[in-house]
């Protein structure tokens, strides 16, 4: 799946963009929840630390719950973007509602309450589960594509939706023939965060590092942790 992304990524990106698509080598399979969620932060942000090491111009954390954001960029002084802000946000210039179609239906509470947060749950009109898990959307012998596309079909009816957000990050591959397919406009996160970080860059915009995103203080982590003990 990190393949995956890593090309819907380069097809997003502008000519001379390096796209460098990583993941972690400890932490779960996939995030399917609250709880796998816990565990793929440290692994999150090791990565984080390694990408600031080597001075990348941007980072993008490529699952839909926009897991760890807000301690990545408290430790990244490179711009942090989640793919489902980013998609959030895109979707609310394109469409005055939008929906999302995710996996399971486990994930809606994560989703939903990333867009109070932003403040975008009113331009939403409804999250969506096609009940796969994220690792079926890699297996060719699934029927997740009809699944997600029938989700859009309820989306356009039911919810009157103007626009459908795709809610993970393994669903890049399919936006642009879904969009063709139904209509309107399909977003994908991985590549709305690809254009974001891009023009973040270019402008030369960088993580503020006053108040809420300042840098970790200093202090000793203990047993497991020892190794994100921040310096300060």
């Amino acid at each position: 799946m990190t393949e995956t992304i890593g090309r819907a990524a380069r097809a997003a990106a502008a000519a001379g963009t390096e796209i460098i698509a990583v993941n972690p080598p400890d932490g779960p399979v996939s995030i399917e929840g609250y709880y796998d969620e816990a565990f793929s932060v440290p692994g999150l942000l090791a990565e984080i630390a390694k990408g600031e090491a080597l001075r990348v111009d941007a980072h993008i954390v490529a699952c839909f719950d926009d897991t760890g954001l807000e301690a990545a960029r408290s430790l990244a002084a490179a711009p942090v973007i989640g793919i489902g802000e980013a998609a959030f946000h895109l979707a609310s210039m394109l469409a005055h509602r939008f929906s999302v179609v995710t996996t399971l239906s486990r994930s809606i509470g994560a989703i939903e309450n990333n867009l109070l947060k932003y403040g975008l749950a009113s331009r939403c009109a409804k999250v969506r589960a096609c009940e796969v898990p994220v690792l079926s959307l890699d297996d060719p012998t699934s029927n997740a594509s009809a699944l997600i596309s029938a989700e859009i079909e309820l989306g356009k009816q039911e919810d009157k939706a103007e626009a459908i957000v795709l809610g993970c990050a393994g669903m890049a591959d399919l936006a642009a023939s879904l969009s063709v397919e139904f209509g309107v406009p399909v977003i994908d996160g991985v590549a709305a965060a690809v254009v974001l970080a891009e023009g973040l860059a270019a402008i030369g915009l960088r993580t503020s590092k006053r108040g809420g995103f300042a840098k970790p203080l200093a202090k000793a982590y203990s047993g497991l942790f020892g190794q994100f003990s921040p310096k300060g």
